[in-house]
């Protein structure tokens, strides 16, 4: 979409979503490693949990790094709000054992869902243990514990990084689906064009599970311009520019990001998106202002 595309459009889709319900809305946190990261993230979902999201995830560190860390802000999670918590469950489990007791403690938590994901990992290297892709621990899930779980995966509208064609994307994705997966969290992208070409794609392929819009808040160009580089997520050429122009102006940043990504929100809902996932990095602000202008 074109900038200029994109100021007709905020204004156009901001009338037809008023008449809408309030969107579906889930929030993602990384767990924390300090005392400190520990009480942004408290401070994080004391704001975003009254929201009454779908659900909130806690993610999986790479290479299972923060598993302890994601098991105790998931029971703190499950604690101390009424919001389901989602944790992610990764390949990284160094054996089918470990993974078990991981899943019985949050079966034991009242834990419903799970966003079940293959895990990073060096390129051309295995995971360590005994199941290295997504579906295979999807798989698992259903064969150990039945429908108890609803099952997220992940799917990359813009390709991840090691597809070698749209094709072999859309293989390994149905794979997790057909092996059990009750839906899907898109990687976050700033062209609402890609994930509409996705959905189609997917429904050509039999593929039916809700596709939710992974959402990433614009707050910061160069951590957004690192973190895109890592994920392969595109960052079209004219809105790289235009961030480009506010050099360190922090707050000119953050404000026409809350705008277009607003407007993002607003044409993916309009389109038909059965609603969005925030990455939060564990800040509340541009998240909540999000939800604010969503629900206005």
């Amino acid at each position: 979409m074109t900038e200029a595309g994109f100021a007709g459009l905020h204004s156009e889709l901001k009338i037809r979503t008023l008449s809408l319900a309030a969107p579906r809305i889930s929030f993602e946190f990384f767990p924390p490693r300090t005392t400190e990261q520990r009480l942004i993230l408290e401070s994080t979902w004391q704001k975003l949990a009254p929201l009454k999201p779908d659900y909130l995830s806690v993610t999986f560190g790479a290479g299972g790094t923060t598993l302890e860390a994601t098991r105790e802000a998931v029971e703190a999670l499950t604690a101390e709000t009424d919001v389901p918590v989602a944790p992610h469950i990764s390949c990284m489990a160094h054996s089918e054992k470990m993974l078990h007791d991981i899943l019985v403690s949050y079966r034991d938590m009242g834990v419903r869902k799970l966003v079940v994901l293959r895990g990073d990992r060096p390129e051309g290297q295995q995971g360590p243990g005994p199941f290295q892709y997504a579906n295979e621990l999807v798989s698992y899930i259903r064969r150990e514990f039945g429908e108890h779980f609803h099952i997220e995966v992940a799917c990359y509208p813009e390709f991840h990084p090691e597809s070698e064609t749209a094709s072999t994307e859309m293989f390994y994705f149905k794979q997790k689906v057909d092996a059990g997966a009750n839906g899907a969290v898109t990687q976050y992208f700033y062209n609402a064009d890609s994930y509409f070409s996705f959905v189609d794609d997917c429904i050509r392929r039999g593929i039916d599970i809700p596709i939710t819009p992974g959402i990433m808040p614009i707050t910061n160009y160069k951590q957004l311009s690192r973190f895109s580089g890592m994920c392969g997520a595109e960052i079209p050429q004219w809105l790289r520019r235009r961030l480009e122009t506010y050099g360190d102006d922090g707050a000119s940043i953050r404000a026409f990001g809350l705008d277009f990504v607003t407007s993002l929100c607003e044409r993916l809902l309009a389109g038909g998106a059965p609603g969005l996932h925030i990455y939060t990095l564990n800040r509340a602000n541009a998240s909540f202002m999000l939800w604010q202008r969503l629900n206005s």
